[in-house]
């Protein structure tokens, strides 16, 4: 008997597993039609969440703290501080802000917990390491001074757009987070902080006598020492820039942040330009009752996450790009309840498409007409292409279904706005179209190494399959030949493609395999058949498949094992599958790991992170992945296996 009969799934079970997989799924739709899943970042938002609280010096919510910090408690690592994701290595602002706020919260400094924190960052050389970020926070609370941070000046806001840095050169999460802090920059406020907690013992030296930080391991010597030059000079001269001029950048900068405040929604619905435009106002002199503060401190509250005796702050919600790829997997389940059920989560996305608002993306293709979806529930000035182009394909399967034709219209002018925001170098970035200053990543402040939106491989791959699922050829459509030839250039010798907001490899090849054979390429092409290969170098003996943040690491040279995930080897099999390998061992051998750890309940314990905010700063851990990845894959594998053709007909 060979390995492939020996290791084929039960007909029975496979459709067993998949009904529960279903069943549980159903469960979570809300009562308008959609899904949204919890979205888990590391310590840092829930530990600036209570900083914030006590920077305003508001009411102490004792059992909100309480649950806050057995929170925190339970995430952190062997090593004593805390990681950016499960099981990871420590981080010294994670573990910074996490002290700080246990000791803001009450937790005695001798407590074990906290001393073991206080060796771990002690160990590691100190507070004086944390990242930009945090020192502009403890600069906020006078741990610090003002010299420990690079000079943001307000006057930025004045600047031309030929000016080589401008708020068009750099993210949406830049643009939003940096102009609430540039004005709290030329304020220069400090904390309420009623209870006067410091946090002077996580220093080996004097904080007073810190400057600014030192180079990051991304950045260029001679480009830093350049920036860096202009920031010594810039701290001499900001001082005695006029008056009149520095008002009229912070009127500039109000201007910019009234328009984009976006209800209880939030400025960029992300966290951290929230809080930092409540302090702004706060800092301006208005107080809680100011409309726009009022609604976005009402916002921010809205991210809090309770379960049971712990809870949490989320850095933003995901209520759209949940939607969509629920209604993929219960499309591809294929029972009338499964099709009816996403047939009103696309009801709802439908009206969410943003067709009235030119956003940011429109300062370089202001002739290109909007037409996206964004990520949270409202989010009008930053809609992205991974969603857009994620919604679309739902759409497209399924009115093939029914014929249904009232989603063309959407899907028209999405595809009209996608196609219009490709970047002169073939590819797709997220939010905007050639974010490319590349040398923007070596100022002082971007020692995170994420300023920029530039076209990545997934992003790209979603685009093209879209684009091909929808009937575009590489002979037909520039922008997909384009595309195409961003996505055989960008493929590792290895054979993996970078995944910019998944981890990593595993979910840009993922991606990009999906991308191909939806094109049209051949699944004997030499960049299918070793990518295909590279996955089933990297199987775990389990079955499944994983990767880690450690795989972003500068000097990645390969991949490392790390323990399987249900979400990773779901893209695993998924990709496999679109790269016509059905019948392969690996993929068996992976259906049927999906099968062995489902749970009672007809979904999967996933505890590791599986996706990237930003690459080796911050992680997400999307608690729905694991309930309709492995699903979509298991009745993937099921429906190929039910028909004569291993062929899979669509994008994703």
């Amino acid at each position: 008997m060979d390995t492939l009969t020996q290791t084929t799934p039960d007909r029975a079970a496979l459709q067993a597993s998949i009904a529960s997989a279903t069943r549980a799924l159903h469960a979570h739709q809300q009562s308008d039609g959609h899904w949204v899943f919890e979205l888990e970042a590391d310590a840092t938002i829930p530990a600036e969440y209570v900083l914030f609280r006590h920077y305003l010096a508001e009411p102490v919510d004792a059992e909100l703290e309480r649950k806050i910090a057995n929170y925190l408690m339970r995430i952190q690592g062997a090593h004593g501080g805390w990681p950016l994701f499960q099981d990871g290595a420590f981080d010294m602002s994670a573990s910074v802000k996490a002290y700080f706020a246990l000791k803001m919260i009450g937790h005695d400094i001798d407590a074990p917990h906290m001393k073991r924190a206080r060796e771990a960052i002690l160990a590691n050389g100190g507070a004086i390491k944390s990242n930009v970020f945090t020192r502009f926070l403890l600069t906020f609370f006078g741990q610090l001074t003002w010299k420990s941070v690079p000079v943001l000046p307000i006057e930025i806001m004045l600047l031309p757009r030929w000016f080589p840095f401008h708020l068009t050169k750099v993210s949406y999460w830049a643009r939003t987070t940096m102009v609430p802090l540039m004005v709290l920059a030329a304020l220069k406020p400090l904390a309420r902080n009623p209870k006067g907690v410091r946090i002077d013992e996580l220093f080996h030296e004097d904080p007073k006598t810190i400057g600014t930080p030192a180079r990051a391991p991304h950045q260029s010597k001679a480009w830093f020492a350049l920036f860096n030059g202009i920031d010594a000079v810039l701290r001499v001269v900001e001082p005695y820039f006029p008056k009149t001029i520095r008002q009229r950048a912070i009127d500039r900068a109000l201007a910019f942040i009234a328009e984009r405040l976006n209800g209880e929604d939030g400025m960029g619905a992300i966290f951290p330009p929230m809080v930092n435009a409540v302090m702004m106002y706060d800092a301006l002199g208005h107080d809680e009752t100011y409309p726009p503060r009022a609604t976005t401190r009402r916002g921010i509250d809205k991210l809090l996450v309770f379960n049971g005796d712990e809870a949490y702050c989320q850095p933003c919600v995901s209520p759209v790009w949940d939607t969509a790829l629920t209604c993929h997997a219960l499309m591809e389940a294929g029972d009338e309840e499964s099709v009816r059920k996403a047939q009103r989560g696309l009801d709802w996305l439908k009206p969410r498409q943003v067709l009235d608002v030119k956003g940011d993306w429109a300062e370089k293709r202001p002739d290109v007409r909007p037409g996206g979806w964004a990520f949270q529930y409202a989010n009008a000035h930053y809609p992205d292409l991974d969603d857009t182009a994620v919604v679309v394909m739902a759409m497209d399967r399924a009115r093939r279904a029914d014929g249904y034709k009232g989603f063309d219209g959407s899907i028209d002018r999405a595809v009209e706005w996608i196609e219009g925001l490709q970047s002169k170098d073939g590819g797709f970035a997220a939010f905007d179209a050639d974010n490319l200053e590349h040398y923007l990543n070596n100022i002082p402040f971007s020692d995170h190494a994420a300023l920029l939106d530039p076209p990545t491989e997934d992003v790209t791959a979603r685009c093209v399959s879209m684009l091909a699922q929808l009937g575009k050829t590489v002979e037909t459509s520039p922008a997909m030949a384009r595309a195409v030839a961003y996505l055989r250039k960008t493929q590792l010798a290895e054979g993996s493609w970078f995944g910019r907001w998944g981890l990593n490899y595993i979910y840009g090849t993922w991606s990009v395999l999906c991308a191909l054979n939806a094109a049209g390429v051949s699944h004997k092409d030499p960049a299918i058949v070793k990518a295909a290969s590279w996955l089933k170098q990297i199987q775990n003996p389990d079955g499944g498949w994983g990767e880690d943040g450690e795989s972003y690491k500068l000097d990645y040279k390969g991949y490392e094992p790390a323990p399987s995930t249900a979400s990773q080897t779901a893209w695993c099999l998924l990709a496999l599958m679109a790269a016509g390998q059905a019948d392969d061992p690996a993929v068996a051998k992976g259906v049927a790991y999906l099968m062995k750890t489902q749970n009672n309940a007809g979904e999967w314990d996933e505890a590791r992170y599986t996706a990237t905010g930003f690459p080796r700063v911050f992680y997400l851990r999307y608690h729905g992945y694991r309930k309709f990845f492995p699903l979509w894959a298991l009745a993937r594998y099921r429906n190929l296996q039910s028909t004569n053709s291993r062929t899979v007909g669509v994008g994703m």
